[in-house]
């Protein structure tokens, strides 16, 4: 069984992005890292592997050069060999999965895991039009993942008041959310494996995908600053700045 995981190069969650001069984000010069999401995904790959249950993970990234650095991170945590499509163009979510298709196609895989979403535009789209244009089933924002007789993926799914747990024929697409596995510590000793891991780049141009973005950012703006908490004394006091701050009463 082979398993392929989609990664993508951020900003560090933990990174504040503001705007330069020209009213644009600044990444330029703030701490990328493998988007948390697909971390989790790789991990999850990764387990399967150490279980028995598959065979091989393949990871694959899109991006210029330095997402090299993101696809060696998910080598180490375990991943046999990398797919490196390389691209200096902004590549947008129909993009990405139409890249990835022709991805699937030339691998093949039994199971493809993505993040649930990317940190840096919160889109969310990626892995259901996968699955659509790879006409697969798909299962998304997955709590939970089982193989049940190399054939079937149980998913546990948290929904609105509990959780639902689906079944999907493989091959399948799989999105992670937050709870379907905890990424392991990527060590110094791992890292230098992971240099010596296969890596196959292929250029985006080559796959025959148009990269011509669909969506035009207009501008950007950063979120209005909000009034710090009061602590009042007593409930006078609140009825008062109710009527004369507030203006509700």
């Amino acid at each position: 069984m082979k398993v392929l995981v989609a990664v993508k190069r951020v900003v560090d969650y933990n990174v504040k992005v503001r705007l330069n001069e020209e009213g644009k984000p600044d990444t330029d010069s703030v701490k990328m890292s493998i988007n948390p999401f697909d971390e989790i995904a790789t991990e999850c790959a990764v387990q399967l592997k150490e279980k028995g249950v598959a065979d091989e993970v393949v990871a694959v990234t899109i991006g210029g050069q330095k997402s090299l650095d993101t696809l060696r991170v998910a080598m180490a945590m375990g991943a046999d060999r990398g797919i490196h499509v390389l691209s200096d163009a902004l590549i947008q979510p129909l993009q990405v999965a139409k890249i990835l298709q022709k991805i699937v196609e030339k691998e093949t895989p039994d199971l493809v895991i993505v993040g649930k979403q990317a940190i840096d535009n919160d889109a969310n789209q990626v892995g259901q039009m996968l699955a659509t244009m790879c006409d697969i089933p798909q299962a998304s924002f997955a709590s939970k993942l089982e193989i049940a007789g190399g054939s079937e993926a149980m998913v546990t799914r948290e929904v609105d008041g509990g959780v639902q747990t689906v079944a999907v024929k493989l091959p399948a697409v799989v999105t992670a959310d937050l709870r379907l596995a905890e990424p392991r510590y990527v060590t110094l000793p791992n890292m230098m494996k992971a240099k010596k891991k296969p890596v196959e780049t292929i250029e985006a141009a080559a796959l025959g995908v148009d990269l011509e973005p669909r969506l035009h950012p207009i501008s950007y703006a950063m979120p209005k600053k909000e009034k710090n908490g009061q602590i009042l004394s007593s409930v006078s006091e609140l009825l008062n700045k109710l009527q004369t701050e507030a203006k509700v009463l």
